[in-house]
C-alpha cells in the first residue's frame, strides 16, 4: 500500500470519527477565546433568558447563547480577531449592541451589561476588554498577535524569532527546560518531534513545520494552572491558524538574502563570509466557498538557501595565525592527506574549505471552517512539509570536537544529508449550547526522518593532536542506514457546563505513538589516531610500523544475512481531568483541578536471555538484575493544579494572579527507543582503547564484523535498559504575579516562577564497575580499575561484564530545580504606537542534560568523581540574565502611504560551559569528561616539559614556564579565579553578555482594485543593526579552549601530570577571543509582498 493511499484513508477514518462525537470542552487557552460576562436589569439583579449574540463580523460566523439564571452568560470557543459584532436582547428591554471587538488567543472577554427598559437610555455598560488584564491569566504566558507576526524583525521565519518576546525564553528553552519538554500545538493539537531528536518537527532541516502567513496567534504558556492544558514541563507553544472569510483576500511573497548583504568587521576583526544565497517565497489565499458558511484558506511556502559551511579557514603561508577564523590545522596537512586518500583508497574526502550547507524546504497548509448552525462548528486542517538541509559531522563520540574551530576542521564528505517530510491532518468540531459547551480535536501526523551521506562509503577516521580532534574524513558516524517513521494518533474531548459561578470541565486526552528506527552508529567502523602521522603508518601495510590506535569502535547487524535490524516503539496515553473555575465574588476567581495522566507501551522490547544471568552493579555498587524486555510499568502521573486572579480594585487595574502545581511531560521517546534497539539481538558492538595491532586501518567497512548469531547475543554488544518504575517529566510550578495598570496605558508585570523537579530523567553505566581507589594531592578525586591498563585488559578491568561494552540504565531523580524573576512593562498599541521592555533573572540547576543516545547522555555528562555519580549543577539550558525590548509604530499617510517601523532589543548572557581535562584522567575510558580541579597555587599540579615545532624549529615549554602560564590564566578569568582549592562545577562558567538590535522597516502603498484597497509592500529585516552602524556592537565572544590542561600520566605519587596546551603555538593566556561569525555581525534581507483583497 503507498503512503498516499494510507494518508487518504487515515483521513477518511478521522473524519468520520469526528463527526460521529458531538460531545467534548472548549481547551481555553490554546485554540480559542471567550466572551464571558452577565445581563442584568436596572437594579443590579440577573436577567435569565436573555438572548447574547456574537457576530464576527468578516466570516459572519454566529456564536449565540441565552443568558442562566442569575443572568450570566459564556460564549466560549470563538475564533480569535474580529472585529465581533455583540447584541443582548430581552423582552421589554432595549437592545444592546456593541461593536469593534477584538479578541486575543486565550483571552476572556468580559462584557457586563445592565438593560434598561423600552424607551429609557442605558445607564451602564461595564467592559473588559485588556487581554493581559483579564481573569483567565493565572501563570506567565506571552502572546503574539498577528500585528507582531507582520511587523518584528524575522530573517529565518521561524517560530522563535517570535517566541523570544517571552522574557523567559532562551532560544527555544523556557525558564531553563530542556526544549524537548516544550509542548508546540497547532490548532489545540500537539505537533511536536515526539522521538525528540529535535525539539520541533522539522527543527534537524532548521525548517519551520509551518509558514508565518498561515498563523494567526502565537500564545506561549509556562504556568498555565488549567489542567487542560498538559503535556510539558517547559511551556506550551500554542499557535491558532488562519481562516478564510466572505471576502477572498490574500497575498504572494519574495524575500531574498546574500553575502552582498552581510557585514564583515566584527570589533575591527575581519570576518570572512563565503558566497551564500536564501530565497523565500511563498502564498496565501482564503475566502468563502458558501457566504456566512463554509470557508477555505490555502498557505504555500518554498525556502530554497546555501549557506557557508564553516568559517574557518586553515593555516597556510600569507594567514595570520592570530586572527579568530584560523584553525591551527595546516592546509598543507589537509592537501596531502586529500591526495593520499585519493591515491591509495580511491576516496575523495571531498572539500574542507568554501563549500556550502544546502536547504530545501517546502511546506503548504489547507484548512476548511464550516459553520454547520449556529450552536455547531467544525474545521479540519492539513499540513505537509518535506525539507533536507546538509549537516555538518556529529560532535558526539569525538574527542573534544570535530567540526570546523580552531583546533579542528573536517572534510566535506564527513557531513550529511537530513530529510524531515511531514503528512499531518486534524479535525475539531465545537458545540455550544445554553449552559454547556464541548470541543472535540482529532488528528493524523506521519513524520517520516532519513538520513545521506555526501560522500561514498569509508570508515571514519578521527585524527587527534595534542589529544583532541585535528580533522577527519569518512561516513559520518551515525548517518548509515538512518530512517525513523513516526505515526502519531491524538484525540481529545473536553466537556464544560455552565452553572452559577461555577464552571465546571472533565476532559479526557489521549495519544498513540508508533516509531520505526533503523539506527546503526559507527556501522562502516570507526577509527581514530592520535596523530596524522600514525594514520600513515597503519595504513603503510607495514605491521612493524603499527601504531597504538586510540579507538577502534563498530556496530554490526546480529540478523541473518546481516539484515538491517529496525527497533519498533509503541506508546500510548491517556489523561483524564476534571476542573472547577469559581467566581468567588466579582473580583475573584479560583481554579482548581486535577489532571491524570496514565502512559502504557506495547511490549516490543526483545528478550537477551545472556543478559537475564548476568548480575549488574548501580551508581552505589549494589548488585542489581536489568532486563532488555522489561519497559516501563503502567503508572498514573497525578498533576493536581490551583491557581486565582484577583482583581484588586475591581476595575481591572489592578490584580494579583499565581497558582501552584504539578506538570506532566513527555519524555523524548528515543530514550526509550534506545532499549529496543540496543539489546545485544538485533546488532553486536566493539570498542576497544589504545590497541596495537589488532585493527590495522582497511577501507573493507565489514573486515572487522564478527560472525552473526541470528536470535541469539552478539558476541560482543551494549545495551540499554529502563527502571520497571521509570516515570515521565514531572514538574511542580508555583507562580505569583502583580499586573498593574500605569499612566499613558502602560501595565507594568512583577512575576516570580519556582520549578522543582519531581521526576526527571538519569543515566547510570551498570556495567561500570565502582571507583576503587582515589587519586594522591590537592586532587583527590576516585579512580577507576582501569586506570593505567590499555586495550583488553582495560576493558575487562572496568567492565563488570567482559562482553558487555556499556548497559546503560534509565531512571529517574527528583534532583534540580529553578526559579526566575521578572519584571515587565508593555503598552499595548494605541495611535499606532507600542512598546515594552522587560528583565528576567533565572536560575535552572539540574543532575544532568540528556541527549538522545543512551550511551552518549550518560558519556557526555561532565563530573568529578565518574558519571555514575554526577552532582546537581548549572543546566544546559541556565540563562542568568535576559534584557529584551521592542517597539513599533505604523502611519499612514496621504492616503496611499503607510511606513512601520519596528524594534528588537536583547541584552543576554550567550550560554554556560564547562572546564574539563583535556584526555582520561581517572581511568573510566571517557575522555573529556572529567570537571577541572583549580589549584590554589602553581605548587599544587604537576606539568611535564614538551616541545613543539613552530616553522620548522622546535620550542620547548619547560614545567614552570606552563605552572605559571596557568596560574596567569586562572586569574585573568572571572570563573576560575574564584575556584581556587576546588573542583569546577558543570557549566559553571558564564559566556559574556551580547547586545544585539533587529530592525524590521514595512513601507506600504496603497492601490485601488476595483473599489478595494490592495498593497504592495517593501520590507527590510536587518538582523544585528547596531553592528551597522558600529562594527564594535552586536560582538560576541567566543571561548578559546575550555580543556586547557591534558593529562599526559599518573605519577610514581599518584599525582595527576598534565600539559598546559598551547593556543596558536603559545600557551593559551586568555578565556575568550572575538567571536567572528555571521550572528556577529549585521545581516540584510529584503522583501517584497502584494496583499490582495
Amino acid at each position: 500500500m503507498n503512503m498516499t493511499t494510507q494518508y487518504g484513508k487515515n483521513i477518511l477514518l478521522l473524519l468520520s470519527f469526528v463527526l460521529a462525537v458531538t460531545a467534548g470542552v472548549q481547551a481555553q487557552g490554546v485554540t480559542s477565546a471567550t466572551i464571558t460576562g452577565q445581563v442584568t436589569d436596572k437594579n443590579g439583579e440577573g436577567l435569565a433568558g436573555a438572548s447574547v449574540i456574537a457576530v464576527h463580523v468578516p466570516s459572519g460566523t454566529t456564536y449565540g447563547s441565552a443568558s442562566r439564571a442569575d443572568g450570566r452568560f459564556t460564549l466560549p470557543g470563538m475564533r480569535i480577531g474580529g472585529p465581533y459584532k455583540l447584541s443582548v436582547s430581552y423582552v421589554g428591554y432595549k437592545e444592546y449592541v456593541q461593536e469593534g471587538i477584538m479578541l486575543a488567543l486565550g483571552q476572556n472577554f468580559v462584557l457586563d451589561a445592565a438593560l434598561v427598559e423600552t424607551g429609557l437610555e442605558l445607564q451602564e455598560v461595564v467592559i473588559s476588554s485588556n487581554s493581559l488584564l483579564n481573569d483567565e491569566r493565572t501563570g506567565a504566558s506571552t502572546n503574539i498577535g498577528v500585528k507582531s507576526l507582520n511587523s518584528l524583525p524575522t530573517i529565518n521565519r521561524s517560530i522563535s524569532d517570535f517566541t523570544r518576546m517571552t522574557p523567559q525564553a532562551n532560544g527555544r528553552s523556557f525558564s531553563g527546560a530542556d526544549s524537548r519538554f516544550n509542548n508546540l500545538t497547532i490548532d489545540g493539537s500537539i505537533f511536536n518531534n515526539s522521538f525528540g531528536l529535535s525539539d520541533v518537527p522539522g527543527g534537524q532541516t532548521n525548517s519551520t513545520p509551518i509558514s508565518l502567513d498561515a498563523i494567526q496567534e502565537l500564545q506561549v504558556n509556562i504556568a498555565p494552572f488549567d489542567v487542560r492544558q498538559g503535556g510539558f514541563t517547559g511551556a506550551g507553544v500554542n499557535a491558532v491558524t488562519r481562516s478564510g472569510t466572505n471576502e477572498i483576500s490574500g497575498s504572494v511573497f519574495f524575500n531574498s538574502r546574500n553575502e552582498k548583504f552581510v557585514g564583515d568587521k566584527a570589533k575591527g576583526e575581519d570576518v570572512v563570509t563565503q558566497n551564500f544565497n536564501v530565497g523565500q517565497r511563498g502564498f496565501s489565499v482564503g475566502g468563502p466557498v458558501i457566504k456566512d458558511k463554509l470557508f477555505f484558506f490555502i498557505n504555500g511556502e518554498q525556502e530554497r538557501r546555501d549557506d557557508p559551511a564553516t568559517q574557518y579557514v586553515a593555516l597556510r603561508p600569507g594567514v595570520n595565525d592570530n586572527d579568530a577564523n584560523v584553525s591551527r590545522v595546516l592546509a598543507s596537512d589537509l592537501d596531502q592527506l586529500k591526495a593520499y586518500l585519493i591515491n591509495t583508497f580511491d576516496y575523495n574526502p571531498g572539500a574542507y574549505e568554501n563549500y556550502s550547507l544546502n536547504t530545501r524546504s517546502d511546506k503548504a497548509l489547507i484548512r476548511l471552517d464550516y459553520n454547520m448552525n449556529q450552536r455547531n462548528k467544525f474545521s479540519i486542517r492539513y499540513n505537509y512539509l518535506k525539507s533536507s538541509r546538509d549537516v555538518p559531522t556529529s560532535n558526539s563520540g569525538s574527542f573534544s570536537n570535530r567540526r570546523d574551530n580552531g583546533f579542528a576542521m573536517n572534510f566535506q564528505n564527513a557531513n550529511y544529508v537530513i530529510n524531515n517530510d511531514i503528512n499531518s491532518i486534524i479535525a475539531e468540531h465545537n458545540y455550544l449550547g445554553d449552559n454547556f459547551s464541548n470541543n472535540v480535536i482529532a488528528g493524523f501526523t506521519a513524520n517520516r526522518d532519513y538520513r545521506s551521506s555526501l560522500g561514498g562509503i569509508f570508515p571514519l577516521v578521527d585524527i587527534l593532536e595534542g589529544g583532541r580532534n585535528y580533522t577527519n574524513f569518512g561516513f559520518e558516524p551515525f548517518t548509515p542506514n538512518n530512517i525513523l517513521n513516526t505515526d502519531t494518533w491524538q484525540f481529545q474531548d473536553n466537556f464544560t457546563y455552565y452553572s452559577g459561578k461555577h464552571t465546571l470541565t472533565a476532559g479526557v486526552n489521549f495519544e498513540s505513538f508508533k516509531f520505526e528506527n533503523t539506527f546503526t552508529p559507527t556501522y562502516y567502523g570507526q577509527f581514530v589516531y592520535n596523530s596524522l602521522q600514525d594514520f600513515y603508518d597503519d595504513t603503510d601495510n607495514t605491521p612493524a610500523n603499527d601504531p597504538e590506535l586510540r579507538r577502534y569502535q563498530l556496530t554490526y547487524s546480529n540478523l541473518t544475512n546481516s539484515a538491517l535490524p529496525t527497533a519498533t516503539t509503541k506508546a500510548r496515553q491517556i489523561g483524564f481531568y476534571v476542573q472547577d473555575e469559581i467566581q468567588v465574588n466579582a473580583n475573584i476567581k479560583l481554579t482548581a483541578g486535577l489532571r491524570v495522566d496514565v502512559p502504557s507501551f506495547k511490549q516490543t522490547a526483545l528478550e537477551n536471555s545472556e543478559v537475564l544471568g548476568y548480575t549488574f552493579k548501580d551508581e552505589n555498587g549494589n548488585l542489581i538484575k536489568v532486563a532488555t524486555s522489561q519497559l516501563p510499568k503502567t503508572q498514573a502521573l497525578w498533576s493536581p493544579r490551583i491557581g486565582f486572579n484577583w482583581d484588586v480594585m475591581g476595575d481591572r487595574s489592578l490584580q494579583v494572579r499565581g497558582g501552584s502545581g504539578i506538570f506532566s511531560g513527555r519524555p523524548a521517546f528515543v530514550w526509550i527507543s534506545n532499549q529496543m534497539g540496543n539489546n545485544g539481538i538485533l546488532t553486536g558492538s566493539l570498542r576497544d582503547d589504545n590497541t596495537t595491532g589488532q585493527y590495522p586501518f582497511s577501507p573493507d567497512v565489514t573486515k572487522y564484523n564478527l560472525p552473526p548469531n541470528p536470535g541469539q547475543p552478539a558476541a560482543s554488544y551494549n545495551i540499554a535498559v529502563t527502571d520497571p518504575k521509570f516515570k515521565y517529566p514531572q514538574t511542580w510550578k508555583t507562580n505569583l504575579a502583580i499586573d498593574k495598570q500605569l499612566p499613558f496605558g502602560i501595565i507594568g508585570t512583577v512575576e516570580f516562577i519556582f520549578n522543582k523537579q519531581v521526576n526527571n530523567v538519569k543515566y547510570v553505566n551498570v556495567n561500570l564497575e565502582p571507583a576503587n581507589a582515589d587519586l594522591s594531592g590537592s586532587d583527590a578525586r576516585n579512580t577507576y580499575p582501569g586506570l593505567g591498563l590499555t586495550d583488553t585488559t582495560q576493558n575487562n578491568a572496568n567492565r563488570v561484564n567482559d562482553n558487555i561494552t556499556d548497559a546503560i540504565l534509565l531512571t529517574n531523580t527528583n534532583k534540580g530545580k529553578g526559579y526566575s524573576a521578572t519584571i515587565k512593562f508593555e503598552r499595548p498599541a494605541t495611535n499606532g504606537l507600542s512598546a515594552m521592555i522587560a528583565y528576567n533573572f533565572s536560575k535552572t540547576k539540574d543532575l544532568m542534560s540528556a541527549g538522545s543516545i543512551a550511551f552518549s547522555s550518560w558519556r557526555d555528562n561532565l563530573t568529578v568523581n565518574g558519571n555514575n555519580l554526577p552532582t546537581v549543577a548549572y543546566s544546559n539550558n541556565d540563562l542568568r540574565h535576559r534584557i529584551i525590548a521592542a517597539t513599533s509604530y505604523r502611519k499612514e499617510y496621504g492616503g496611499h502611504f503607510a511606513s512601520q517601523l519596528t524594534l528588537f532589543y536583547q541584552a543576554q548572557n550567550q550560554g554556560r560551559f564547562s572546564y574539563a581535562v583535556n584526555g582520561d584522567l581517572n581511568g573510566d575510558q571517557l575522555t573529556s569528561n572529567d570537571l577541572l580541579y583549580v589549584p590554589k597555587n602553581t605548587a599544587e599540579l604537576n606539568f611535564e616539559e614538551y616541545t613543539i615545532t613552530v616553522s620548522g624549529n622546535p620550542v620547548t615549554f619547560t614545567a614552570g614556564q606552563q605552572a605559571a602560564a596557568f596560574n596567569a590564566f586562572i586569574d585573568q578569568d572571572d570563573y576560575l579565579s574564584t575556584r581556587r582549592g576546588q573542583y569546577v562545577e558543570r557549566n559553571g562558567a558564564l559566556i559574556p553578555f551580547v547586545s544585539t538590535l533587529d530592525l524590521s522597516f514595512v513601507q506600504e502603498f496603497f492601490l485601488d482594485v476595483k473599489g478595494k484597497r490592495n498593497t504592495l509592500q517593501f520590507r527590510v529585516d536587518i538582523f544585528n543593526f547596531g553592528n551597522l552602524l558600529n562594527n564594535k556592537w552586536g560582538v560576541g565572544k567566543t571561548i578559546i579552549n575550555s580543556s586547557p590542561l591534558q593529562v599526559i600520566s599518573i605519577n610514581a605519587n599518584g599525582e595527576p601530570v598534565y600539559r598546559f596546551n598551547t593556543v596558536n603555538n603559545v600557551l593559551q593566556t586568555d578565556t575568550y577571543r572575538t567571536r567572528v561569525s555571521i550572528d556577529d555581525v549585521w545581516q540584510m534581507q529584503l522583501g517584497l509582498r502584494y496583499i490582495f483583497n
